[in-house]
């Protein structure tokens, strides 16, 4: 089976490494982007992931914005994104899903072996609607 793709957009390095850690111990190849114009920059360079994990809060570009911007564009409007934040409320998550996001993660809610689970299951369920 091909190896799943993943863009993780998170400011925070201590986090980056510890979900990069993760992910590829679980088989996934991570790219890793610091903020929302260079996980932009990297998608524009031809990066196509699986899924595209986008914290909210970042500084230059919020993950709002970054969302945006990957549904505007043509040639990225079908990456999957998956919202990866601390943001809870409700209104941050219809917003992201009215934006096009494919799933929502509460980084506070979820151990790292549990967001793998999480995003392998939007992954599956993306797969099934196609």
């Amino acid at each position: 089976m091909e190896q799943k793709k993943i863009l993780l957009i998170e400011d925070d390095e201590f986090l980056s490494d510890m979900y990069k850690t993760k992910f590829d111990s679980e088989g996934f190849s991570v790219t890793l982007a610091s903020d929302g114009e260079a996980g932009l920059d990297i998608l524009k360079g031809g990066l196509r992931p699986d899924a595209v994990l986008l914290d909210v809060v970042m500084p230059k570009m919020n993950g709002m914005e970054v969302l945006q911007k990957i549904k505007e564009l043509e040639d990225l409007k079908d990456i999957n994104v998956i919202m990866f934040t601390n943001m809870g409320q409700k209104e941050d998550m219809e917003k992201a899903k009215a934006l096009g996001a494919a799933g929502y993660i509460v980084k506070a809610n979820f151990t790292p072996s549990e967001v793998v689970l999480e995003v392998n299951k939007i992954l599956s369920n993306l797969n099934n609607k196609q």
